[in-house]
């Protein structure tokens, strides 16, 4: 017996398992998988391996390529959502009432919008999840859970994940499942995406800055796409909220320039989460904002990814008005989209509430928030639900049927943890990259894929929340 392409010989054999273990955690630093440590994440003198699968996972074949098919549809749908100010404000007037940190930013947005936005030109890098869903009947199919139009993540790490799972199964003498192993390198597609706005930016001495965390245990991911860029001869900058309040400045023209350097870019690999900011924090965001620089994401792309709009999206007619006269394009979009619930007040709202707290198993409520680990389950559906239910602060969630998919099973690597087989679920993304000028879409693309995996005891939570583990699809 194998589990999905764990040959029988190494879960029989511990030795094996062990030797395997040994070697894959050697590849994976010879091949800069690489995370700082929770000790010292602001230091680079002391590393370890990113978490990862021992062997790949099996997803289907036709389920992978419909997630990959579907990107740079999904890339449109949000570029046209964050020029839709009607859409975006009717869409989130109740959410705004009640979650201040979607308030904040839709404050900036209005701010943006009364006195014109300085650029016309957009960069947009995203990431789409999915899981397969089986029914009951044992069909299955590509459920999205949410896209990331800010800091989508991993794009680096990613990108090794390949040669180190071609060098365990070459050990391990899987040879023809290791040729099954994809080529995969969003690095580069990322890294292309900011250097075509890089390029309509027009200034050779403009960097690119990536806006950064306090603490950086993930920074390879991010160096990744940066050598890229810098393979290009394109500097690149990285700054904190705080040094941008100290030394970032606009000049009449608008220009953004932080430390004395014109920015042509400004990359977001921080200010998903209400934690992110300080009052400093947000004068800084409203800075750029007003910018003539790049924004990646603005904050339109921004409010495109929050949950309400993903829920409302799933409503009968929506997409077709994103989407005249293309009806290819919204049932390849619609194929994808799980049952989303809105819990507005009003019969609908109310009918929302009950049919969760029957059946709370079924259902995933789901705050405004990125960045994983926000979701709530079972039970502690029924806890929240009770203490908002009468009242407008229920606005703050959608709810969202839950994704059944079929388990694997799989050894994960994590540093200083026991090796042991797990059953496990498998979560696919999809990267986006595309770059619009004016009205014309000069680039849209999906570059490339991630799979990441976890022990079906967590309900929730990614790499970076030290539950789920990289990996790579094993397409069956």
């Amino acid at each position: 017996m194998e589990f999905g392409g764990i040959p029988q010989e190494v879960t029989a054999d511990g030795q094996l398992l062990e030797d395997l273990a040994e070697v894959a955690r050697d590849a994976a630093l010879l091949h800069g998988l690489l995370m700082r440590t929770r000790d010292a994440p602001n230091s680079s003198e002391v590393v370890g391996h990113a978490p990862f699968a021992l062997f790949p996972s099996p997803v289907p074949k036709s389920l992978f390529l419909q997630a990959l098919a579907a990107q740079p549809l999904f890339n449109r749908l949000v570029d046209r959502i964050s020029r839709d100010p009607e859409f975006l404000e009717n869409v989130l007037a109740s959410t705004i009432k009640v979650d201040d940190f979607t308030a904040r930013l839709f404050s900036i947005y209005r701010h943006v919008l009364q006195e014109g936005p300085k650029q016309s030109i957009v960069l947009g890098l995203n990431r789409s999840d999915y899981m397969v869903d089986q029914d009951r009947d044992g069909g299955m199919s590509l459920k999205q859970i949410e896209i990331n139009t800010i800091a989508a993540s991993f794009g680096g790490l990613t990108s090794q994940m390949p040669d180190v799972h071609r060098h365990i199964l070459g050990v391990a003498e899987r040879l023809e499942d290791q040729k099954k192993i994809l080529d995969n390198n969003p690095a580069a597609g990322l890294a292309k995406g900011l250097a075509k706005a890089w390029e309509l930016y027009g200034s050779e001495r403009a960097v690119v800055m990536f806006l950064v965390e306090e603490i950086q245990r993930n920074i390879y991911d991010h160096r990744y796409i940066e050598n890229e860029l810098w393979k290009r001869n394109i500097p690149v900058i990285r700054r904190r909220f705080e040094e941008v309040f100290k030394t970032g400045s606009l000049d009449q023209e608008k220009r953004l320039f932080v430390g004395g350097k014109e920015v042509a870019i400004v990359y977001f690999r921080n200010g998903y989460m209400p934690q992110n900011y300080t009052e400093q924090s947000w004068e800084v965001r409203l800075m750029m904002e007003r910018s003539l620089a790049i924004k990646c994401p603005d904050i339109g792309t921004h409010l495109a990814g929050t949950k309400k709009v993903q829920q409302e999206l799933a409503r009968p007619g929506v997409l077709e008005s994103f989407f005249p006269n293309e009806p290819d394009a919204v049932d390849q979009i619609r194929a994808t989209f799980a049952g989303q619930y809105t819990l507005d007040m009003g019969e609908e709202g109310d009918r929302t509430v009950a049919m969760a707290l029957a059946e709370p198993d079924v259902f995933v409520l789901k705050p405004q928030r990125e960045g994983g680990g926000n979701n709530i389950y079972g039970s502690e559906i029924c806890q929240v639900l009770e203490a908002v239910k009468g009242g407008s602060e229920r606005t703050a969630y959608i709810l969202m049927d839950k994704i059944r998919p079929r388990p694997s099973h799989n050894y994960l690597l994590r540093p200083g943890e026991p090796l042991r087989l797990n059953a496990c679920l498998s979560e696919l993304g999809a990267f986006g990259a595309y770059v619009r000028h004016g009205k014309d879409m000069v680039m849209n693309e999906c570059v490339g894929h991630l799979l990441r995996t976890k022990s079906v005891e967590y309900s929730d939570g990614g790499v970076a929340a030290g539950v789920a583990v990289l990996d790579n699809p094993l397409l069956v």
